[in-house]
């Protein structure tokens, strides 16, 4: 199923000894003896050994897995971060598996991995009351991302963790704002049936003191204000990027393709999200501001329902009312007040990280269904107003660039001929159109694969669409996301061969001869003569 939703697994213990187990409880010592072709460490445990990847680089022409590569003539360097697990930090606040994420970031940084991101959870962090933070599990993960060498990315998640494809764990919003929303259940987004979405606070009350006195963009700006008071000594040095979320899945959309409960199926339209009473309140008020006060009533009334397609709907299907008078004022108010929500959460933001020496980011989804039709249905109902005659990604571009905030887009490893016909799915029409809006506003552009992904085709068509021949190139590529089957031995020697190859700009060709038989032959830039025989490094 082709979605654009996070996916990830926690740390889990492998069966196969010849890759990398994550575990509870590794002994505090690493040894590193005389590496045999294979190019693994062992981390002894009491009943079993971990095994873990080092890497050298070596001949850029060595190669693994044949999926050709295209040529990066201007050779620009692309790093490449990894997504961390989304349960790093534990409920209580505290590092989860300590030793595992250790020996796992040895191995990151041994396979030329820029650095890692990290979800900093809203619901964790500020969980004990309004204004009382807790840091200290992020604090010792930055000091192990330092002492590896490695770079960290951080998400501001002002969201819900649950309830969308791959989350494997539940991280609800603070129990405080959660009390708020159960006493005036408008303060979430609405559908049309009146179904309430937690996943993130409704950006109708943007500006209104609903939590206990503070706006919602005061709760997110005191927020960052406090992470970048605790990690200042880190900042722009460890903490090289902050991503700031902007709803839910930290995305800048509103939540029209719920999968929580089975709400919403791929590849559906999804639904508008403008009903509860504070979205109402602002319709009704521009529909009245041009002597429209009919438009002003709710929603389109033939917009369908999650799981149907265009077609079976008045308001998307080829001739539908979108591209009447009235559906392109809904379609204006709608994405503008999205619009309008990243501007004052990206001004908040600029104000606070200005000067710290990390870049700014903000995240767009890439809704890629129902692309090749008319009327985008979906990307319509998530407030992205992008039609077969309306560009709705330059102006999330333009917004983004004034702010000189990062456009960090989705899908970038997906490819057409993937996806099924009757979605009319184009991934790469989507991708295209992205790094295009991105080179017009002067906004620098990064990526991230939609969905976990190992193969050598979707590196490879990360590889394509990390250059910039038709459009804006990639600064930045962070992969999702770390778990065990990352370390597979095929899929770290994928890894690692794509790693090599955004560094050099695209220009290794090809990524390999099969060789998955792990035996005495080249595998990648690994070889026997090549690996660093070391010396015990301590876990802690």
């Amino acid at each position: 199923m082709a979605l654009t939703l996070r996916s990830s697994t926690s740390f889990i213990n492998l069966k196969d000894n010849r890759s990398f187990k994550t575990s509870e409880d590794f002994s505090t010592m690493v040894g590193f003896p005389q590496i045999k072709p294979s190019t693994q460490l062992r981390a002894k445990h009491s009943t079993h050994e971990v095994h873990i990847p080092v890497l050298e680089r070596v001949d850029q022409n060595e190669k693994l897995h044949g999926m050709e590569i295209p040529h990066d003539h201007k050779g620009l360097r692309v790093p490449v971060f990894v997504m961390l697990p989304l349960d790093t930090i534990s409920i209580g606040g505290n590092l989860n598996k300590t030793r595992a994420m250790n020996a796992s970031l040895m191995a990151l940084k041994s396979a030329g991995i820029e650095g890692v991101m990290v979800d900093a959870w809203w619901g964790l962090v500020e969980k004990d009351g309004p204004l009382n933070y807790n840091w200290e599990g992020y604090a010792e993960l930055v000091n192990m991302v330092e002492k590896h060498g490695l770079k960290l990315q951080v998400v501001m998640s002002f969201h819900q963790c649950g309830g969308n494809v791959g989350d494997s764990c539940s991280i609800p919003l603070p129990p405080w704002v959660l009390e708020e929303i159960s006493k005036n259940p408008d303060l979430v987004y609405t559908d049309r049936s009146g179904r309430r979405n937690p996943e993130y606070i409704s950006l109708g009350c943007d500006s209104l003191p609903v939590l206990r006195g503070r706006t919602p963009i005061q709760a997110y700006s005191d927020y960052m204000k406090s992470f970048r008071e605790r990690f200042k000594n880190y900042m722009g040095k460890v903490i090289v990027e902050i991503q700031v979320g902007m709803g839910p899945c930290g995305e800048l959309r509103y939540p029209s393709y719920p999968e929580s409960n089975g709400t919403w199926r791929f590849p559906g339209i999804g639904e508008f999200q403008c009903y509860d009473k504070y979205m109402r309140a602002s319709l009704a008020a521009s529909a009245e501001a041009i002597g429209k006060d009919e438009w002003g009533q709710g929603g389109p009334v033939d917009a369908g329902q999650y799981n149907q397609f265009p077609e079976e709907t008045g308001f998307f299907r080829r001739d539908g009312t979108w591209n009447n008078d009235y559906g392109n004022f809904f379609l204006e108010w709608y994405s503008g007040k999205l619009l309008d929500h990243g501007e004052k959460i990206l001004g908040a933001a600029k104000g606070i990280f200005q000067g710290s020496g990390a870049k700014l980011s903000g995240k767009v989804a890439g809704i890629h269904w129902h692309y090749n039709t008319r009327s985008h249905a979906a990307e319509l109902t998530a407030g992205y107003y992008n039609t077969r005659h309306h560009d709705g990604y330059l102006p999330i571009a333009q917004m983004m660039g004034k702010h000189g905030v990062v456009l960090n887009f989705t899908c970038m490893e997906m490819r057409d001929g993937e996806q099924p016909e009757y979605a009319k799915c184009s991934p790469e029409g989507l991708v295209r159109q992205v790094k295009m809006a991105t080179r017009t506003a002067g906004t620098e552009l990064a990526g991230e694969n939609a969905l976990e992904r190992y193969d050598s085709g979707s590196y490879s068509q990360v590889l394509a669409t990390s250059r910039s021949d038709s459009g804006n190139g990639l600064s930045a590529f962070t992969y999702l996301r770390m778990n065990k089957q990352l370390f597979e031995a095929e899929n770290w020697r994928n890894l690692v061969e794509f790693v090599k190859s955004m560094s050099e700009g695209g220009r290794n060709k090809r990524l390999s001869e099969m060789d998955s038989s792990r035996t005495d032959l080249y595998v990648g830039f690994i070889k026997e003569k090549n690996v660093k025989e070391m010396n015990k490094v301590a876990l802690v």
